[in-house]
């Protein structure tokens, strides 16, 4: 008698432990879950754009590839910005000039790992977002000048900065608007504690020097064709108080000179450029040139 409550009791206590198993499992899925916002349209567009290319051609652009793949969809901006919590957002519906140009680098870095997975791409996305990959605000490269730094360390992108006859002048960044700014961005607006940090963040660009094409000298001669290659991440510098950059898209070489592969806010949607784009830059005065950036 003694032996069969003794087994019942051992029966009741391992089935305990295995529910408090399952329940410790659900807790920690919930958790990561949390720290992740899409929709099961996103990652099933991700799987079928990674599957689709690990067919293709190994020798393929594939930042060219799928910076065309997005071309279409709808221009919307701060779709970072929509959390009361900071998360990795993967958003394959709508997208900004920044998110497109992650977007279309994570899917590349994919391929050319060989790890054509959803579960990759969200490896590469938060590795390219944040600094260290660590999802919080204060965390995110939101000045692209620190996401070219962050990301060169990494190994993930190289920049581009010969030769000198093309890269003849230099930009000297100030960085300061989103610290003098934070009511215009939600969370920023929400979280005032933060602004030390973002600060910090400004302070460490503000100062530095880097070699830029000057606007004038985008058109379309043997030598920029030379420097600049298809699927390139062209960086619009900016002349506009507290900014280092005002828009970034992909290149991509047309006959009559180098267009623009964007998320424009113009034609609110992902667009390949009808206009060259030494024609788009004089149409913008603010622009004074570009940084060119290639993902490894």
């Amino acid at each position: 008698m003694l032996d069969l409550i003794l087994e019942n009791v051992n029966t009741m206590a391992r089935k305990h432990h295995i529910l408090t198993l399952f329940l410790l499992i659900a807790i920690v899925n919930v958790h990561a879950a949390s720290r992740f916002d899409y929709w099961r349209s996103d990652s099933l567009k991700v799987t079928l754009l990674l599957q689709e290319a690990n067919r293709m051609d190994a020798n393929t652009n594939w930042m060219l590839h799928f910076a065309r793949k997005l071309c279409g969809l709808p221009y919307v901006a701060q779709t970072l910005e929509k959390n009361t919590e900071e998360k990795l957002v993967i958003n394959l519906r709508q997208m900004d000039c920044t998110t497109y140009a992650e977007t279309v680098t994570a899917l590349t870095l994919c391929i050319r790992q060989g790890l054509p997975t959803f579960k990759n791409y969200c490896h590469n996305l938060q590795q390219i977002r944040y600094i260290n990959g660590e999802v919080s605000y204060p965390k995110r490269l939101h000045y692209f000048t620190l996401w070219v730094e962050e990301n060169k360390k990494k190994g993930l992108i190289e920049c581009i900065e010969e030769p000198k006859v093309v890269f003849s002048s230099v930009q000297t960044v100030n960085a300061n608007y989103m610290s003098t700014h934070p009511s215009r961005y939600p969370m920023l607006r929400n979280n005032p504690e933060w602004i030390p940090q973002i600060k910090a963040m400004e302070d460490a660009i503000t100062g530095r020097h880097y070699s830029y094409i000057p606007k004038e000298k985008l058109k379309n001669t043997q030598t920029l064709r030379q420097v600049i290659h298809n699927g390139d991440i062209v960086v619009i510098l900016t002349s506009k108080l507290g900014l280092d950059t005002s828009h970034l898209g992909i290149a991509v070489w047309h006959k009559n000179g180098l267009h623009l592969l964007n998320a424009s806010s113009i034609h609110h949607r992902v667009v390949e450029e009808q206009k060259t784009f030494y024609q788009y830059m004089r149409e913008h005065p603010s622009n004074i040139g570009i940084r060119v950036v290639r993902v490894k």
